[in-house]
C-alpha cells in the first residue's frame, strides 16, 4: 500500500484550473482499482492519494502522467507501508 501527498507548487488558482484534468486523471486510476481514497489536505496545500495493488515503479509511471505533475503544479512524496492492523471492515487493506 501506498501514501502519496501532494505538495502545491503554484497558487491555489493555478490549481483550480487544472482541477477537472486532474480528476478526470484520478477517476482512471480509480477505474482501474489503484487508488482507494484521495481528497485535499487541510489547510488546503496539496493532496493525500491511498494506492495499491501495483508495483511502486508502476505507481510512478501512473504518477507521471497527472495534469499536476506535467504542468509542474505539485511535488509527490511517495510512502509505502504494510497495514498490519486495521479496524474491522478494512481488511482487504492488509492483502
Amino acid at each position: 500500500m501506498f501514501v502519496i501527498t501532494l505538495s502545491y507548487l503554484v497558487d491555489v488558482e493555478q490549481i483550480d484550473e487544472a482541477m477537472p484534468a486532474h480528476r478526470e486523471w484520478l477517476d482512471a486510476q480509480y477505474e482501474d482499482g489503484i487508488f482507494l481514497a484521495s481528497g485535499a489536505q487541510v489547510p488546503r496545500k496539496g493532496g493525500v492519494i491511498l494506492a495499491a495493488g501495483l508495483p511502486r515503479l508502476e505507481l510512478e509511471a501512473r504518477l507521471s502522467l497527472d495534469p499536476f505533475k506535467q504542468k509542474n503544479l505539485a511535488s509527490y512524496e511517495v510512502v509505502e507501508f504494510v497495514p498490519r492492523v486495521v479496524v474491522p471492515g478494512l481488511e482487504a487493506l492488509q492483502a
